[in-house]
């Protein structure tokens, strides 16, 4: 994985918006090298191109939102965990519509379809941005952290008081199989009272036990139950992964979060960023790819592009 990769093919897929209740067509297509992964709404005259990245998220509530003046797309969180997960570094994303479908809740159809459309390798490098000192962010009891580490791990503690959830805890230590064996299929969830709060303030509009768990006052309500004894703290790493690829890069670091949610995580990447003295970036060449997981951190410095 020492070269940027983008799409073999494009591919086309539809679904509904979760608040909107619309249904929504997405177009993945290969890019260039150094591109990243931008948005087009295609369906605004003119097309509004909007760059996955940080510093376009406008609205963290309930989802995550970049926009570009009045133009924008929410809930990217899942599409962006799906191409990160699949090594995906560069895409044109065409969207006829204000949101990213929500599929079944999960990011499992998005992984999916790049699968179906495969991948393609340039001869351009990667860009990693290694963790040299430890950033931190907190609101309250919610707290996400990032510190130095030679792999890309994310460990996660979510609590709620409620019987179904309570204190669950799980780690991803990064890597393609990891991520789309593990976590990819783990669904978004949600509180029936939330539900039912959403719907009357007009949002919601397209959520249904096809595309989320949903908590009752004494369990899931989704017949088919879960996916995984942990799901609840699986899809929280998994927002954590498309919330924190808006970094512009793949990290090696070890995120701790306790609580968080796409706001926090926003905020973790926003405070790093600003604060270039606890990280570098690093283009690893074919002789030296190992050499970040075999050394002590303060050996890295020769390897900085």
């Amino acid at each position: 994985m020492i070269f940027q990769q983008t799409l073999g093919n494009k591919v086309t897929f539809s679904g509904i918006g979760l608040h909107t209740g619309k249904t929504i067509t997405i177009t993945l297509r290969p890019a260039e090298p150094g591109t990243g992964v931008v948005f087009h709404r295609v369906d605004l005259t003119p097309a509004v191109s909007i760059e996955a990245h940080a510093q376009n998220v406008v609205n963290t509530r309930l989802s995550t939102t970049i926009g570009r003046g009045e133009a924008s797309v929410s809930t990217i969180e899942h599409l962006m965990a799906a191409l990160y997960g699949c090594g995906i570094d560069n895409a044109h994303v065409d969207i006829n519509g204000p949101e990213v479908p929500i599929m079944d809740g999960s990011a499992a159809p998005f992984v999916a379809a790049i699968v179906k459309a495969g991948t393609k390798e340039s001869k351009k490098p990667r860009k990693y941005l290694v963790i040299k000192k430890p950033v931190s962010v907190t609101d309250g009891d919610k707290k996400a952290s990032i510190i130095p580490s030679r792999h890309y791990k994310i460990s996660f503690d979510m609590q709620f008081a409620h019987p179904a959830v309570m204190k669950q805890h799980r780690s991803l230590e990064f890597s393609q199989t990891s991520f789309t064996d593990q976590f990819a299929a783990a669904r978004t969830f949600c509180f029936l009272a939330e539900v039912e709060m959403m719907k009357a303030h007009g949002l919601a509009l397209g959520g249904s036990l096809d595309n989320a768990v949903v908590i009752g006052d004494h369990g899931v309500l989704n017949p088919e139950g879960l996916r995984f004894q942990d799901e609840f703290v699986r899809h929280k790493i998994l927002d954590s992964v498309g919330d924190l690829s808006l970094a512009g890069h793949r990290l090696i670091g070890h995120v701790k979060a306790t609580k968080s949610g796409h706001d926090l995580n926003h905020k973790l990447v926003m405070e790093l960023l600003k604060r270039p003295d606890c990280y570098t970036l690093i283009e690893f060449t074919p002789q030296a790819f190992n050499a970040p997981f075999n050394l002590s951190l303060p050996e890295l410095a020769w390897l900085e592009a």
